[in-house]
């Protein structure tokens, strides 16, 4: 009997081979980005830009939830053939004999109500209509119908805690702080793009540097080997320079391996597979920026979600105090209630001339003794209020050292990007007179080697110092939702994200 599982191996090398060979069918694609390119991309398409985007919609359809509450909501509610067939134990009034009747009826209403909440007084105001209809079908068929047309009720704590007041008060600031956090989420995104592109360009360079320094390394060599036939120059330098050929290359190697490694990460925090080939367009200049620190400190304030986080602690704070107030001591609620009802054996007569009903209730509730629980809970909350308090003093202390660093910082860092094009500037040229001077045997190996090396090491300084800029100017305009070289104020249209 053949085996059944004879084929898989072929069948699996086949799917292999066919797999490789739509790969290799697919073609490259080759994309080319700028700095602005490259952000605009990740926050348009990138695996943190949706979360960042469904983070805010959770509060948003949150903060909906909580403006329900102060609308008026209509609610349709009953019961649908409640039919019931037991008996029942009875209590003769006079005697107090007790006897057992059947009971056989089916139970149907219907109640239609309108309810609002009163966020200044924390009551409810209820306005409802119903009507039930009892089926008796022994001893002896009989209909009943029971009315409400119109009854009002309104429901008062007249001491207690208010939680619709606090909310009115708590949910418009975490709607703000959330619309705050998801514009400083979007200038993560642009900080972490910032960072992916200055790790692949220094890649990108450090590539294109070796594969150069090869190419010369590679003719000073042949032209060492002529002069060492001649006598000109030395076994030790032929060599030297021999091994200098040979660690080029094994840079080039490297170079080409880490460029793959960032390309890689590149693409994949952008959104794209491996079928997209990226290459960096270096940056030209640093534009000409100079920040204030008042101007800064201002901005922090009037845009970021910092100034609304102490807000919101310091709220939460208060609230906390008056719900351990409020749920201390005396508990009254009033309750009070305006209606007209009917009954009668048809739909017609439950309606006709209905008496009006009223009811008024003062519920009271009070501990008569709780061992003092009532008025820990009030100390206690008003202790954490004082503590939140100083700690919201020195986040404000703390943020503004921070924010005085970063200024300085930054305005330090365009002097330094100066310095740094300079010296690069300089190896360069310093770089390219080695070569000439070593072509016409005016200097050894040595001293091109360590032009070679001065000027490698140059280039990747600029580039080291030109990343510290933008990844600073981005955090400085995260940190205060301000672009300091359009004068804009950092914003999203939140109306077509919700609706999305």
């Amino acid at each position: 009997m053949p085996n059944r599982y004879s084929f898989r191996p072929i069948a699996c090398a086949l799917l292999l081979l066919g797999g490789v060979w739509n790969l290799s069918a697919q073609q490259q694609t080759q994309l080319q980005f700028t700095l602005e390119e490259v952000i605009a991309k990740a926050q348009e398409q990138s695996a943190a830009a949706y979360m960042a985007k469904h983070n805010f919609l959770s509060s948003y359809w949150q903060y909906r939830s909580y403006k329900a509450q102060l609308l008026p909501s209509l609610n349709l509610s009953g019961t649908l053939g409640s039919y019931n067939r037991s008996l029942l134990d009875l209590q003769d009034p006079t005697t107090g004999e007790i006897r057992y009747i059947e009971n056989n009826n089916m139970r149907n209403n219907l109640n239609l109500s309108i309810n609002q909440n009163i966020p200044l007084t924390g009551g409810t105001l209820s306005v409802y209509s119903s009507l039930s209809r009892i089926d008796e079908f022994s001893p002896e068929r009989n209909i009943l119908y029971n009315s409400q047309p119109l009854n009002i009720t309104y429901l008062q704590p007249l001491r207690g805690y208010n939680s619709l007041k606090w909310e009115q008060k708590i949910s418009p600031e975490e709607y703000e702080q959330a619309k705050r956090v998801f514009l400083e989420s979007m200038e993560d995104i642009t900080i972490q793009a910032t960072q992916y592109y200055f790790d692949m360009l220094l890649a990108q360079s450090r590539l294109e540097m070796a594969e150069k320094n090869y190419e010369n390394t590679k003719t000073m060599y042949a032209i060492a080997e002529e002069r060492f036939n001649i006598g000109s120059v030395t076994k030790s330098d032929l060599l030297q320079l021999e091994l200098r050929l040979y660690n080029d290359g094994i840079a080039v190697n490297q170079n080409r391996i880490e460029l793959q490694r960032n390309m890689l990460s590149l693409r994949s925090f952008l959104g794209y597979n491996e079928l997209v080939d990226i290459s960096l367009v270096p940056l030209a200049e640093i534009p000409s920026l100079t920040l204030n620190y008042n101007e800064v400190l201002d901005y922090t304030y009037a845009n970021s979600s910092f100034s609304v986080e102490q807000d919101l602690q310091l709220l939460r704070a208060e609230q906390s105090v008056a719900q351990a107030k409020g749920n201390r001591g005396i508990d009254l609620t009033l309750r009070a209630q305006f209606g007209l009802t009917q009954q009668g054996g048809y739909l017609s007569s439950a309606y006709r001339n209905p008496i009006d009903q009223e009811i008024i209730s003062l519920g009271v509730s009070l501990p008569i003794i709780d061992w003092g629980q009532g008025r820990g809970r009030v100390k206690m909350a008003q202790s954490q209020e004082e503590l939140i308090k100083i700690r919201v003093e020195q986040a404000h202390v703390q943020h503004r050292q921070n924010i005085m660093m970063s200024v300085l910082e930054f305005n330090n860092q365009k002097d330094q990007c100066a310095l740094a094009a300079k010296a690069d500037s300089i190896a360069r040229e310093r770089y390219e007179f080695s070569l000439d001077r070593f072509a016409n045997n005016a200097i050894g190996v040595l001293d091109l080697n360590t032009a070679q090396s001065e000027k490698d090491q140059a280039a990747v300084g600029y580039i080291s110092e030109l990343r510290t800029y933008w990844v600073s100017y981005y955090t400085i305009r995260k940190n205060s939702l301000y672009d300091y070289i359009s004068r804009t104020d950092i914003s999203a249209e939140f109306d077509r994200i919700t609706e999305e």
